[in-house]
């Protein structure tokens, strides 16, 4: 339970976020009654996609039923990983996301299906609860005594450890009033969050760890001004010590790691998981489901992402078959854009080069190619998350460019264009940046094109028709 303790708090890390491909998307842009808005949360058009992708959803949310597949098929650039994107972001911090690329599967150490089980276990979450002692109230005073020597500046004898610091914290409620004694590891911990008269805090008994809940409403006249997080909250009533339920979220990953390998909590960190015994498994799940009976714990059954997964072959969707008939399963989203193509380690043909058993046991979510309006819109959202300034004419230039090309091409060339228009010492990109980078980086049809007219002068080429000597040297 330490190990779990160490863990939720690592999790209070700042993240660094990048701009990236989707980091505009904030959810799936549906209001309360599940329909669709035109443009909202970085989501546009695809409003059959998006409801349907709000059912799902609905049915994340209730956590009760699990081992369901969802398809998200479409054509490339059509928006199948944003709805992946936007479902992740619409279930918040609680409920666990997993995303892998199916071709992962095959570069890794592992088997393929150790890899697709510890994929099962991380969109897996255990909401463990246990009841811990807890000390709140507004603080009254604190007075901190530094020893002798240190104010005198006497050096210690060797070998002799210097005296600590010691103090007292004074704490209210509504109801009363308790000075405690303070040792030097407490005095460190409060002076980290800063705590300082009338603010309202809560100490854990058994680990130390000092929470800073806000400033006492009876406080907020001390300064004229104060900062815009300053959060201002009740003093609390009753006793000073409680017994309040504790919610640490993990992962089954996460437990089978701390409870497989030496070096246990660490192992998350580097990434040194490696294959994971099923006695190990086995246990865990038996003290897991001991701890539902009895109500120290709730299986959270979160969300798999498989992107590309007509790259898994036939072994793969015969373990994802009987894996989704457990009990513990996720929900499980895949992503392809491919027609009906070779399922990967047969000779068969099948829709999206998947089995047809497989197949039967998804609901499909198709996605359609976007409109021109649709792509404007797109436009003005990545130019404003990537904080580009552009003119309207250069917008509509890089819409037709859009159309005609791709929309990833189009997303591409707006920071490309930004960096042409800074270079000109220009602040806001013009028709002529876009130009430019248009004529710099080709997009598909024209490097296809280019290819068509000088096949002749690149090494290999397979176009029907050429000389026998090339056909000598492909030989």
């Amino acid at each position: 339970m330490a190990e779990l303790k160490r863990l939720s708090e690592s999790r209070d890390l700042t993240r660094i976020e990048r701009i990236g491909a989707h980091s505009h998307i904030r959810g799936l842009g549906l209001d309360s009654s599940l329909e669709a808005r035109d443009a909202s949360e970085g989501m546009v058009g695809q409003l059959p996609a998006r409801r349907a992708a709000g059912l799902i959803l609905q049915l994340i949310r209730q956590g009760k039923i699990a081992g369901r597949a969802v398809l998200l098929a479409g054509q490339p650039g059509t928006g199948k990983t944003a709805l992946a994107m936007g479902i992740a972001k619409s279930l918040g911090a609680e409920t666990p996301f997993a995303s892998v690329a199916a071709s992962e599967l095959f570069s890794l150490d592992l088997s393929k299906t150790e890899a697709l089980t510890q994929a099962f276990r991380r969109a897996i979450g255990v909401r463990i609860k246990e009841e811990a002692e807890i000390i709140e109230g507004e603080v009254v005073e604190i007075s901190i005594d530094r020893p002798l020597s240190a104010a005198a500046g006497s050096a210690a004898p060797s070998g002799a450890t210097a005296p600590g610091k010691t103090g007292r914290l004074t704490l209210k409620t509504t109801d009363m009033e308790t000075v405690y004694e303070l040792g030097g590891k407490m005095i460190e911990a409060l002076g980290k969050e800063k705590v300082q008269s009338g603010d309202v805090v809560a100490l854990d008994k058994a680990s130390g760890k000092v929470t800073k809940l806000g400033r006492s409403i009876g406080r907020s006249r001390d300064y004229d001004a104060v900062g815009p997080h300053t959060k201002f909250v009740k003093c609390p009533d009753g006793e000073l010590q409680k017994r309040k339920e504790v919610v640490h979220c993990v992962t089954l990953h996460e437990i089978d790691v701390i409870n497989s390998r030496t070096q246990g909590f660490l192992a998350l960190f580097t990434g040194d998981t490696g294959e994971i015994r099923a006695e190990v498994r086995e246990q865990i799940d038996t003290k897991v489901a001991e701890w539902r009976e009895e109500g120290k714990a709730e299986i959270v059954p979160g969300v798999l992402f498989i992107d590309e997964v007509h790259m898994l072959d036939i072994e793969c969707f015969s373990f994802l078959n009987r894996a989704l008939e457990n009990d513990m399963a996720p929900i499980l989203v895949i992503a392809t854009n491919r027609g009906i193509t070779s399922i990967r380690g047969t000779n068969y043909r099948s829709p999206h080069g998947i089995p047809p058993d497989f197949l039967d046991r998804l609901l499909i979510i198709t996605t359609q190619p976007y409109t021109e309006d649709e792509i404007r819109k797109i436009l003005d959202i990545r130019c404003d998350e990537e904080d580009v300034e552009m003119s309207a004419d250069a917008k509509v230039l890089l819409t037709k460019i859009g159309v005609e090309t791709s929309l990833r091409y189009a997303i591409h060339l707006i920071t490309s264009a930004a960096l042409a228009c800074q270079k000109r010492k220009g602040k806001v990109v013009e028709m002529e940046d876009i130009s430019r980078v248009y004529q710099l980086f080709l997009d598909v049809k024209r490097s296809t094109q280019y290819l068509m007219e000088y096949q002749s002068q690149y090494m290999f080429n397979e176009v029907p028709g050429e000389t026998d000597g090339d056909d000598t040297m492909q030989s």
